[in-house]
């Protein structure tokens, strides 16, 4: 838990990102890239497929709009390059009549090797091929960067093959600039958090996973890029009371009632909060290096007016993070605390798993299970060609068959996310007793 100046950063920011979560621009002019309504294909290679910043930016995006109604698939496959996503754009993509996608190739584009022209002009013309066909099928795209590589070697993270990523990153800034689509640099705030970790420790390594295929952390912080680019709104929910006049000063996203004072100077509340806050779990390592949590997630609780001293703040009942009178009259943001323990930890669990479950079903037994399924039968077999049309007669329907299957998947998300009150208290804590 952090402490914030709910009444002038957060509290401001937080009000603009309601306003445009409720439809309204920013005052940038940028609404959030994703829309009610929206279908996204997640696009790209092992990285994509290995369904861990897919999952967190369809999560977090998720949480932040429980009533919205949004599909996710991710078709990445493993080894992949901007030519074949070009190549099975149709195959893949179309069939899923998406509004929105996220294009994310690079990493083997560039061949593990440095900076070559003709390499370049691969990558550069296949992302402009996935352009065409997007266009033509009214389909948004956010173009991503490849993240660099955290190279084992020591040294800055820039050398080896991320200066020729760095380079890649420049192609698909041109490709998103030329085709009017939105621009996400994955890279250089990746980069940036390596260097830092670096700083400190040469041989500090902080990505998970390998140098190519990062593990939560390094996937979280890609997220957090892509949902940032997208101008994705922080604010979850925000509530202000006066404890001395026992009224709710303010409220964003969320409602309170119930407001009353109990035995040992117990202060509760009820609250039906619009949206959730969200962090993968895993990744909580790169938040040595970086705010995203927070800066992904304002959860704010302000309380003037209390009796001086430490409050424990409880949720649902249980105890998730403690205060004091000043911290409270500043405002403080929640987002951690409630994603450790209470209902709201507890809710945000089955959405996860109810995510996972339907991106599970899809990528086994349908993309890789069916669209993308292979065989091999041997030469010596007399009637192979036969046996290879009656399998694929078998596909087509193995796919509709399956496919039907899929909106049960995503009706557990969104009874999973149905969102309901729970009990807010604050417990002031006896300095002699050192407990509530």
């Amino acid at each position: 838990m952090k402490s914030s100046l709910f009444g002038c950063r957060w509290f401001a920011a937080g009000i603009i990102a309601w306003a445009c979560a409720a439809g309204a621009a920013d005052t940038s002019g940028a609404p959030f890239f994703l829309r009610d309504g929206d279908r996204v294909a997640m696009m790209g290679d092992s990285i994509t497929e290995q369904h861990l910043y897919s999952t967190y930016v369809e999560l977090w995006t998720l949480t932040r709009f429980p009533a919205w109604n949004l599909i996710f698939r991710n078709v990445g496959i493993g080894g992949d390059r901007s030519t074949g996503g070009n190549a099975r754009f149709a195959r893949d993509t179309v069939p899923l009549q998406p509004t929105a996608m996220t294009v994310d190739f690079g990493m083997n584009d560039g061949n593990y090797r440095g900076f070559n022209e003709g390499d370049f002009q691969t990558y550069t013309n296949g992302l402009q091929g996935i352009a065409n066909q997007a266009r033509s099928n009214q389909i948004r795209v956010a173009w991503v960067t490849p993240q660099p590589v955290e190279k084992v070697e020591d040294g800055p993270a820039i050398e080896g093959y991320a200066a020729t990523l760095e380079k890649f990153s420049e192609g698909v800034k041109a490709v998103a600039e030329a085709n009017h689509g939105l621009f996400v640099d994955q890279f250089h705030p990746y980069l940036q958090v390596m260097n830092q970790a670096r700083a400190s420790d040469p041989k500090r390594r902080i990505m998970g996973g390998d140098k190519v295929h990062p593990g939560p952390p390094g996937q979280a912080l890609m997220a957090a890029s892509i949902l940032q680019a997208m101008n994705f709104p922080p604010l979850v929910s925000a509530v202000e009371i006066d404890a001395a006049q026992m009224k709710v000063v303010k409220t964003a996203q969320c409602q309170v009632t119930g407001l009353a004072t109990g035995t040992n100077g117990v202060l509760r509340f009820q609250q039906l909060d619009a949206a959730l806050p969200f962090f993968p779990a895993g990744a909580e390592p790169i938040l040595s290096w970086t705010h995203i949590l927070q800066d992904l997630n304002v959860y704010e609780l302000k309380v003037t007016g209390l009796k001086p001293g430490s409050y424990a703040i409880r949720l649902g009942g249980k105890t998730v993070t403690n205060a004091t009178d000043t911290m409270l009259a500043q405002g403080v943001n929640l987002a951690d605390a409630a994603l450790k323990e209470g209902p709201v930890a507890a809710q945000v669990k089955a959405v996860v798993a109810a995510v996972e479950a339907k991106n599970h079903y899809f990528h086994d037994k349908i993309f890789s299970g069916v669209i993308r399924a292979t065989y091999s039968i041997p030469d010596f077999v007399t009637n192979k060609k036969e046996i290879e049309a009656q399998i694929e007669t078998q596909r087509a329907p193995a796919i509709v068959q399956r496919m039907a299957e899929l909106p049960k998947y995503d009706e557990a998300i969104r009874k999973a996310l149905a969102i309901q009150p729970h009990p807010v208290e604050l417990v002031w804590m006896d300095p002699m007793a050192r407990k509530p």
